[in-house]
């Protein structure tokens, strides 16, 4: 198929539709509304379900009743909003539903600012509503990697009966690059487990609610079992220059890409720099960087925060080598100079011949 021109937004948008997305609850905040917006026209054109919610505390709500249906549901937002989801994102999780939500992150603390950030790190991989959850996080560099993972997002969804998140900063969402489309796929058949009517066999009951500490622990160790399953099969990265390098960097989304710039021009400049770019956020790809670090004399943390992924590096590194930071905070992005600078210095720190 050919390559065609579109907004990060957009492209999300339509790679739910391709995937089968039957309905889309979603409240409009900068700088995700062009996803909300193209849905309002796309779906109706599909005979297919969109609502404006009045809150995003209602459009969380809507995904959950909708999703236990068996129906491929979504919606997005963007971090304050997505802040407002969490309640409704715990019940999910503990009614083992599947459904994608899409944050395209902005600088804060509160309202902040509509500029670009990584801000949520710690929101969509620590805290995305209570109880011992983690959602499988994925996060897109590309207009073209927002595509894919929104496709792979509601398959992960399906296969684990599990909340998958997109996180893309608001650069991935805005920007406009190339990218391919994939062909519409067909009709997504309802689960088994699914309420969506009961002649003919014994009903369905979906709920989060576990009066019984018991019962609870029960549910609460299935859950584990499952998690313990994905954070081993659904790490997933991508490394670059990595067979001989002394310096790591990481970094993901936006961060990464513009980070990659930098390694290749410090590569030009004869220092032997690697990059890793976490594809998931969780699970977190911490077997390969464990690896990594047993080849490299130090890593270098790069991110559009105030450096909360720093804190899985350091987890998995596991003080194998020192893992320092450099980031750039509230939606200013950094910019390959400065990435190359901190390079520099991490590299005469390291104290390594070029």
């Amino acid at each position: 198929m050919a390559k065609e021109l579109l907004k990060g937004n957009v492209a999300i948008a339509e790679a739910a539709v391709r995937a089968g997305v039957e309905a889309y609850f979603g409240y409009p905040i900068t700088p995700q509304t062009e996803l909300l917006e193209y849905m309002s026209q796309r779906m109706p054109e599909l005979g297919r379900v969109f609502l404006q919610a009045e809150s995003e505390v209602a459009a969380i709500n809507m995904v959950y009743g909708a999703a236990c249906t068996g129906a491929r549901v979504m919606t997005s937002s963007s971090s304050p909003g997505f802040s407002l989801m969490q309640e409704g994102l715990s019940y999910i999780a503990g009614s083992e539903l599947p459904c994608v939500i899409v944050d395209v992150m902005r600088g804060g603390p509160g309202l902040g600012n509509i500029q670009p950030s990584q801000g949520d790190y710690f929101q969509v991989t620590r805290s995305a509503g209570h109880g011992d959850f983690h959602p499988i996080v994925l996060a897109p560099a590309s207009v073209q990697e927002a595509i894919d993972f929104t496709i792979r997002a509601f398959d992960l969804a399906d296969h684990y009966r599990h909340l998958v998140i997109i996180a893309a900063d608001g650069q991935v969402g805005q920007m406009m690059e190339p990218a391919e489309l994939p062909p519409m796929q067909a009709r997504h058949e309802r689960p088994a487990w699914a309420v969506n009517g009961a002649k003919g066999r014994k009903h369905n009951l979906i709920t989060s609610l576990h009066m019984s500490a018991r019962d609870a622990e029960d549910f609460n160790l299935r859950l584990q079992a499952r998690m313990s399953i994905i954070k081993v099969t659904e790490q997933r990265a991508v490394e670059y220059f990595t067979e001989d390098a002394q310096l790591l960097v990481i970094g993901y989304g936006t961060a990464g890409r513009i980070a990659l710039t930098a390694v290749e021009e410090a590569r030009a400049r004869g220092l032997k720099v690697g990059l890793l770019r976490p594809q998931t956020l969780w699970p977190f790809p911490e077997d390969r960087l464990s690896q990594l670090a047993d080849n490299v004399r130090a890593c270098l943390v790069v991110e559009m925060n105030a450096g909360q992924m720093l804190e899985d590096v350091r987890l998995a590194v596991a003080g194998q080598v020192p893992v320092n930071f450099y980031g750039r905070l509230a939606g200013v992005v950094p910019m390959p100079d400065e990435i190359l600078a901190a390079i520099e210095d991490e590299y005469r720190r390291m104290a390594v011949p070029a």
